[in-house]
C-alpha cells in the first residue's frame, strides 16, 4: 500500500473522530444546559414556596402547616443539592468532551501536516526528475549539434 492512500485513510478516520467528538460535545452541552435549566426552576420554585410560607405566616399558621412548609422546603433544598451535583457532572462531561475534540482536532492537523510534507517531497522529487530529463535532452541535443560542426 502506498503512502498517499494510507494517509488519506488516516485523515478520513481522523475527520470522523473529530466529527464524533463534536457531536458528543454538543450533546454534553445540551445536557448541561438542561441541567442548569432544571436547577434554575428548582431555585425559582423554592423562592416562590418560601414566599408563600412568609405570606401564610403573616396571617397566622398552624404548627402542622408550618412543619409541612419546612419539610417541603427541606425536600426542595435536597433536590437543589442533587441538581447542583448533576450540573457539576455535566460540566465535567462537557469539559472532557472539549478535551477529546481538541485532541482529535490536533491529531487531524498532524496528519494533514504530514500529508502536506509528503506532497511537497513528491513535488520536489518530480521537479528533480523533470530537470534531469530536461538536462539529458539538452545535453543530447548539444552533442548532436557539436557533431555537425
Amino acid at each position: 500500500m502506498s503512502k498517499a492512500p494510507a494517509m488519506n485513510l488516516l485523515i478520513d478516520v481522523a475527520n470522523e473522530a473529530v466529527e464524533a467528538a463534536a457531536r458528543s460535545m454538543q450533546q454534553a452541552a445540551k445536557e448541561r444546559d438542561n441541567a442548569k435549566e432544571q436547577l434554575e426552576l428548582l431555585h425559582s420554585y423554592r423562592l416562590d414556596y418560601a414566599q408563600r410560607l412568609v405570606q401564610s405566616g403573616e396571617g397566622g399558621l398552624s404548627a402542622t402547616n408550618y412543619l409541612n412548609f419546612q419539610r417541603f422546603l427541606a425536600t426542595l433544598d435536597d433536590a437543589i443539592s442533587q441538581q447542583n451535583s448533576i450540573v457539576a457532572q455535566s460540566e465535567s462531561k462537557l469539559e472532557t468532551g472539549r478535551k477529546q475534540w481538541y485532541e482529535e482536532k490536533r491529531r487531524l492537523g498532524a496528519y494533514e501536516t504530514l500529508q502536506a510534507r509528503q506532497l511537497q517531497q513528491l513535488a520536489a522529487k518530480e521537479a528533480k526528475r523533470e530537470q534531469r530529463a530536461s538536462d539529458e535532452i539538452a545535453a543530447t541535443l548539444y552533442r548532436r549539434n557539436q557533431g555537425k560542426h
